[in-house]
């Protein structure tokens, strides 16, 4: 049985057990970020964890910028490094139980980290969560990774059962441009809900 409750991130963020964390924005989200014109964008970064994702986004002028985690040490992780963050845009909740409405979703690990039968449930929030036309962007593992905890592998033919029948899956390609360690591993997705 999977534990992957709160007490199992905050140990990982305590004890600095956190091996997908680059320790900087991820290249291929920075290449996204740095294209967006509208500062006013309403982002969501969901198990953001560090988030040097949202560090990069405030920093560059977008403050509708909220992260949401079940981690208290990781958002303070962030809070510390970015003190002029907004504390109330630093949720600690379960995504899950999320009730808001956002342009712009950035998927960076999250959904390999959540137990594999919640990826269903996961594609309807996203939907829920995302006003009419968001965006849900981000990569995706293209790889088989762990199957008794993770992160979670998957592949482009099990993401689109997932996603087709809730989004326009405008881009879902290979990653170009992935951080060295996850070369060929990545795919870059961009989708549009219905």
């Amino acid at each position: 049985m999977l534990n992957l409750s709160e007490d199992f991130w905050e140990n990982k963020y305590k004890t600095n057990k956190i091996g997908w964390d680059l320790g900087e924005v991820s290249p291929p989200l920075k290449t996204y970020f740095d294209q967006l014109t509208n500062k006013d964008l309403k982002i969501l970064i969901p198990g953001g964890g560090n988030s040097y994702e949202a560090e990069y986004l405030f920093n560059i002028g977008f403050k509708n910028v909220y992260v949401v985690d079940v981690s208290e040490t990781a958002l303070h992780n962030l809070k510390n490094r970015v003190p002029n963050f907004p504390l109330s845009q630093l949720i600690h909740a379960n995504f899950f139980d999320l009730d808001d409405s956002f342009n712009l979703i950035i998927e960076q690990t999250f959904f390999c980290a959540i137990n594999p039968n919640l990826r269903e449930k996961y594609a309807l929030k996203m939907k829920d969560l995302l006003c009419k036309k968001g965006k849900l962007v981000g990569l995706l593992f293209d790889a088989k990774l762990n199957e008794d905890h993770p992160p979670f592998g998957g592949n482009e033919t099990e993401y689109t059962t997932y996603f087709e029948s809730h989004f326009t899956m405008d881009v879902f390609t290979k990653c170009y441009n992935s951080y060295h360690n996850r070369q060929e591993m990545e795919l870059f997705v961009k989708f549009i809900k219905k």
